[in-house]
């Protein structure tokens, strides 16, 4: 399995919306360009959507994981929803007042596409944090996989 990820943003400001890529094949890959047709989309901040169009080019089967509370928006696509802000909250994964939901996401994320096992995912998490911050961020992803829900729609 071969993967390729990489941001665009503008100014480094925390709260800045930036876009971020990430391919992954069973082949090598070469493309370094942004994706024009992706087959999941993945909105940590739910604000995006009255701002910008993150939906741009979905592909018709695609996927949506959105960090979001309450009724949820008509989007286009497969929606799926986590409150992964309030998780975040409830764990105390704050930073300067902001919920770190990026982790979080990965958690729904994993259990939406299917691609890899939350195991999989933990033992990532092992790898990049220590101590209590490694242990926080498993029992979010768990939550995450395990109340990701997907939103029945109808076709926008």
């Amino acid at each position: 399995m071969f993967a390729s990820a990489f941001p665009i943003y503008g100014a480094e400001r925390r709260g800045a919306e930036i876009e971020s890529y990430c391919r992954i094949s069973e082949s090598q890959i070469r493309e370094t360009s942004p994706i024009e047709e992706p087959d999941v989309v993945v909105i940590l901040d739910p604000t995006i959507l009255k701002i910008s169009d993150p939906l741009k080019g979905l592909k018709a089967n695609g996927k949506v994981v959105l960090n979001w509370k309450g009724s949820p928006p008509r989007v286009k696509g497969d929606l799926h929803v986590v409150d992964a802000t309030g998780i975040a909250i409830n764990l105390k994964l704050v930073k300067s007042g902001w919920p770190l939901v990026n982790v979080i996401m990965l958690g729904a994320l994993v259990k939406v596409i299917g691609l890899l096992s939350l195991d999989s995912l933990k033992k990532a998490i092992d790898s990049e944090f220590n101590g209590n911050v490694a242990e926080l961020n498993k029992k979010a992803v768990e939550e995450a996989y395990h109340e990701v829900r997907k939103v029945e729609q109808l076709v926008v």
